[in-house]
C-alpha cells in the first residue's frame, strides 16, 4: 500500500521567514568587519586541536570554533580584542590584539591539569546550553576509556548506549537503537565512509576501538542538512592524525585481545601517519584444550586494521588518506555430524580527502569514499556443500564549502554521490552432480543529495541552524524482470526513481548564562532498508534499495529541550521531549515464510509508526566524583492495514523505560574506578496463544502482535585502574585495568525459544518455553602502555 506524505506548511513558512530576516540582518550591516584566521596546536606535539575554543573576552558571541585542522577565523570589527584560546585539558592563553586590518594570529596550548574522569567532552562549544543542535553530544577517546567494558576492551558504541534516548538492541549487542528506531535508521560513519555492520563477536563488540579514534559525535535529534539517508540518528566518528614530533607506541595486553598502534612523521612534519591494529586469539590460545571434546576444531576470531597518512602540500592544502579493515572469521566443526562451516564477514572503508583554504574564511573539502561490508557461509556435510554470500559495496563523492566566521552566519553548501551495488542472499548448493542456486542477483541503485545550511547569530541569545536537503534515489538496472523482450533491464536504466526534500530547523533561547531553551523540526528520507527479524544487527541481516516494491522511509521528528548548567560547580541537567512521525516502515506479512528462493521484498508490507519521549540528564564534569544519570520514559509504535486489521502495536525497539548510572572515582593518583548501572524495560514479543490438532498436524496460534514481554534487563559493571608511579616517566607509562563485566551475575534474558510434545493417541499437544541468557559474571585483567620518542 502507498502511504503519501506531505510536506507540513510550517517547515517552508520558517525557511521563508528565515530569508527574509537573514535579508534585513544583512542590511543592517554597516560597520565594516575584519577577518582575523589562525590555528590553534598542541604546544608539545604539534597536533591540532579540533573544536577548540576562541572567542574575544569582551563579546564571547563573535567568537568560533577550530575545524578538523584546528584552524579558525572569526569577523571582529575594528577596535583592541583579548582573543581567548581554551581547549578541554589544556591551559587557557589569552592573547591581545587590535584590529585595524585583517591578520594572522596562531596559538600553541599547553596540556593542563586533565580531569580523566570527564566522560562527555565540556568545552565550550558542547556545552549543553550553548549549541543550537539539539541531541547532539561529542565524546573522545580517552573519555569513553574510562567506561568498564568486557574482557578490557573499550567500546565506543557501548558508551553511546548509556546516554539518554539511546538503547541497545539485545544483550551485550553493538546495534542500538534511537527514540524508537530502527538499528538501520541510524548513520554510522567513519571518516565520512559508512559502516553497514559495526559489529564483532556476531554483535557483542563494535569494530571501533579507542586507540584509533580522535572523537564521535553523535546527532539523535534536529541533525544537520550534511547529514542524511537516516531517520533516527548520525554517529560522526573521526580517526586520529598521527603525531608529526617523533614516533610513538601505544597499546594494551587482554584476556581477549591486543592492540597496538604506532604513530609519527614519515620524512618530516609535514607527512606523518598512524597505523593501529588489533587481534582477537582466546579460541587460538584454547585449541589445546579442546582436543579430544566436540568442539574440536572450532576456532574464531577477528582482527582490525586502521591506517592513517596525513600529508601537508602548502599553508593551504592538506592531503588525507584513510583506510579500515575489519574480519570476523567463525570455524565451526562438528566431527559428530561430519559437518563444517567456515563464516567470515567484515567491512572495509576507504576515504581520501582534500582539504583547501580558498580565502581567509572560506573552506573547500572533497572526498572520495568508499565502503564494502561482505558475509558469507561456506557449508560441508558429507556430499553436500552449501555457499551464502550477501554484502554492500559503495563508491561515492561529496564536496563541502564551508565559510567560517564569528559573525552572524556560518554557511555550509555540499553535494554528495553514491553508488550502491547490494547484494542479497546468493545462494548454492551442491549435491553429488546436481547443483542448485536460487537465481537471485544484484541489485543496483544511485543516490544524490545537495544541501545548505546556515548557522545563524542574532544577538547575544538567539543561536539558529536552518538547513535544507534535496535528495534523488533511483533503483537502476542490470535487474531481470525489465520492460524488454529478453525480460532484462539494462545497466544503468532506471527501474523506479525518488526524490524528496529534507528541511531542518533547530534554535537555541539563551535566557541567561546558565539556562537555555531549544526547539528543532526536521524531516529525512531514507532509501535503504535493513532486513532483519530481529532486532539484533547480525551480518545475516541483508540491506535492500528503495524499488517498486519498497517505498522508501520517510519521517518527521519535533524536540523541545531545557538544559541548565553550573559551570563552577561542574552540573549539568537538560530535559528533552520529542515527538516522531514514521511513514513506509516495513515488516513482514502475517503469515510469511523463509523461502531463499523468493525475493524478499515480496513479503514486506508498508506502514506507518510514531514514536514519543521524554530524556532526562543530570551529570556532573569536576571534581574526583564525575558521571551521569540518564533515564527515558519512551513509547513506540507501529501499525499496518494488512497486519490485524490495522491494530497498533508496540515496535520491537520500545522500551517504556531505560535507565543508566555511570560514576567515575578518581581515589588516588594512582587509582580509579568506574562503576556503571543500567536497566530496561523488556522488549516486546509475539506469543503463543494456543496448540490444536488438526488430522494429526500440530497447529500454533499466536497472540496479538508483540503482546508479551521479556523480563526486565539490568546489569552492573565495575573497573579500577592502577597506574603504578614507579615505572611512569616522560617517554614511558603504563597501567593495568581489572573489571568485572555483570558484577552480580544476572541472567539477562537474550531471547526464548519453545519446544512443543504431542500425544497423538490422546490428541493433546503441549509447549515449553526455554529462556536463553548469554553472559554470566564475566572478570577480566588488562595492561595498557604508552611509549615516545623524546624530541
Amino acid at each position: 500500500m502507498q502511504h503519501e506524505y506531505t510536506p507540513e506548511m510550517p517547515f517552508f513558512l520558517r525557511l521563508s521567514f528565515l530569508a527574509a530576516l537573514l535579508f534585513c540582518l544583512d542590511s543592517m550591516m554597516a560597520q565594516p568587519l575584519y577577518t582575523v584566521m589562525g590555528s590553534v596546536k598542541d604546544a608539545s606535539t604539534g597536533e591540532p586541536l579540533p573544536a577548540a575554543s576562541i572567542y574575544p573576552r569582551q563579546n564571547p558571541e563573535l567568537g568560533g570554533i577550530s575545524d578538523l585542522d584546528g584552524k579558525y577565523s572569526l569577523e571582529l570589527p575594528a577596535g583592541s580584542w583579548q582573543l581567548i584560546f581554551s581547549f578541554l585539558g589544556y591551559q587557557e592563553k589569552i592573547i591581545e590584539i587590535r584590529v585595524p586590518e585583517n591578520q594572522e594570529i596562531s596559538a600553541s596550548l599547553e596540556q593542563g591539569v586533565i580531569i580523566e574522569e570527564v566522560v562527555v567532552k565540556s568545552s565550550k562549544e558542547d556545552a549543553l546550553d550553548t549549541d543550537s543542535q539539539m541531541g547532539k553530544l561529542t565524546l573522545s577517546a580517552r573519555q569513553i576509556n574510562e567506561l568498564p567494558t568486557l574482557m578490557g576492551e573499550v567500546d565506543l558504541l557501548k558508551a553511546l548506549q548509556l546516554l539518554p534516548g539511546v538503547m541497545s538492541s539485545a544483550e551485550g549487542n553493538s546495534g542500538f537503537s534511537v527514540r524508537g528506531g530502527g538499528a538501520d535508521q541510524n548513520l554510522i560513519l567513519l571518516d565520512d565512509a559508512t559502516v553497514y555492520n559495526s559489529g564483532h563477536l556476531l554483535g557483542f563488540f563494535s569494530v571501533f576501538h579507542g586507540d584509533a579514534i580522535d572523537r564521535a559525535t553523535l546527532y539523535k535529534g534536529g541533525m544537520p542538512a550534511r547529514f542524511g539517508g537516516r531517520l533516527s540518528s548520525v554517529v560522526d566518528i573521526s580517526t586520529r592524525d598521527g603525531s608529526p614530533d617523533g614516533l610513538a607506541l601505544n597499546g594494551g595486553v587482554g584476556l581477549l585481545a591486543s592492540r597496538l598502534t604506532v604513530e609519527g612523521p614519515l620524512w618530516n612534519r609535514n607527512t606523518t601517519f598512524l597505523i593501529s591494529g588489533r587481534r582477537t586469539y582466546a579460541f587460538d590460545l584454547a585449541q589445546p584444550f579442546l582436543k579430544g571434546t566436540a568442539a574440536e576444531g572450532t576456532n574464531y576470531f577477528f582482527h582490525d586494521l586502521n591506517v592513517k597518512l596525513n600529508h601537508r602540500l602548502s599553508n593551504r592544502d592538506r592531503l588525507r588518506g584513510s583506510f579500515f579493515t575489519g574480519r570476523d572469521v567463525l570455524d565451526y566443526v562438528s566431527e559428530a555430524r561430519g559437518f563444517s562451516a567456515r563464516i567470515p564477514y567484515g567491512n572495509t572503508t576507504a576515504t581520501l580527502r582534500w582539504d583547501r583554504q580558498i580565502s581567509d574564511n572560506v573552506f573547500l573539502n572533497v572526498s572520495g569514499l568508499f565502503t564494502d561490508y561482505r558475509f558469507s557461509v561456506d557449508g560441508t556435510q558429507s556430499d553436500f556443500s552449501a555457499k551464502l554470500r550477501s554484502g554492500v559495496r559503495n563508491f561515492g563523492m561529496k564536496a563541502d564549502l564551508v565559510q567560517s566566521s564569528g559573525g552572524i552566519h556560518q554557511w555550509r553548501f555540499g553535494v554528495q554521490i553514491t553508488s550502491h551495488k547490494l547484494t542479497p542472499d546468493i545462494a548454492e548448493a551442491v549435491s553429488g552432480d546436481q547443483v542448485f542456486t536460487n537465481d537471485l542477483v544484484p541489485k543496483f541503485a544511485q543516490e544524490a543529495a545537495v544541501y545548505g545550511e546556515d548557522e545563524i547569530n542574532i544577538g547575544k541569545r538567539w543561536k539558529i541552524n536552518a538547513g535544507l536537503r534535496a535528495t534523488w534515489f533511483a533503483h537502476v538496472g542490470p535487474y531481470p524482470d525489465g520492460a524488454q523482450e529478453d525480460g532484462q533491464y539494462d545497466p544503468g536504466k532506471v527501474i523506479k526513481d525518488f526524490s524528496g526534500i529534507d528541511p531542518r530547523i533547530s534554535a537555541r533561547y539563551q535566557v541567561n548564562p546558565s539556562l537555555s531553551f531549544k526547539a528543532s523540526s526536521s524531516m529525512v528520507w531514507q532509501y535503504l532498508h535493513l532486513v532483519s527479524n530481529s532486532t539484533n544487527t547480525l551480518p545475516f541481516d541483508v540491506w535492500v534499495p528503495s524499488s517498486r516494491l519498497v517505498d522508501p522511509q520517510r519521517g518527521v521528528q519535533h524536540a523541545l529541550g531545557f538544559f541548565f548548567t553550573a559551570p563552577r560547580e561542574g552540573w549539568e541537567a537538560s530535559v528533552e521531549l520529542y515527538y516522531r512521525d514514521l511513514f513506509g516502515q516495513l515488516d513482514y506479512r502475517e503469515n510469511y515464510v523463509n523461502d531463499p528462493t523468493v525475493e524478499v521484498e515480496q513479503s514486506f508490507v508498508s506502514g506507518r509508526g510514531r514514536a514519543f519521549g521524554a530524556e532526562f540528564l543530570l551529570r556532573k564534569r569536576t571534581g574526583s566524583l564525575t558521571g551521569w544519570l540518564s533515564y527515558t520514559a519512551s513509547k513506540s509504535e507501529r501499525w499496518f492495514d494488512e497486519i490485524e486489521n490495522g491494530r497498533i502495536f508496540p515496535s520491537v525497539f520500545d522500551r517504556p523505560h531505560d535507565l543508566s548510572v555511570v560514576l567515575n572515582c578518581k581515589l588516588s593518583q594512582k587509582w580509579k574506578v568506574g562503576f556503571v548501572f543500567v536497566y530496561g524495560s523488556g522488549r516486546p514479543f509475539t506469543p503463543i496463544q494456543d496448540l490444536y490438532l488438526i488430522e494429526q498436524n500440530l497447529q500454533v496460534n499466536y497472540g496479538p502482535r508483540n503482546s508479551s514481554r521479556l523480563n526486565h534487563y539490568h546489569r552492573a559493571d565495575l573497573s579500577a585502574t592502577w597506574t603504578p608511579a614507579k615505572i611512569q616517566s616522560d617517554q614511558f607509562s603504563s597501567s593495568w585495568t581489572f573489571s568485572v563485566y555483570n558484577l552480580y551475575n544476572r541472567q539477562n534474558p537474550l531471547f526464548f525459544y519453545t519446544t512443543f510434545e504431542t500425544d497423538l493417541s490422546s490428541g493433546t499437544a503441549s509447549a515449553n518455553a526455554y529462556r536463553v541468557s548469554l553472559f554470566p559474571v564475566i572478570p577480566s585483567i588488562s595492561w595498557n602502555f604508552k611509549w615516545n620518542k623524546s624530541h
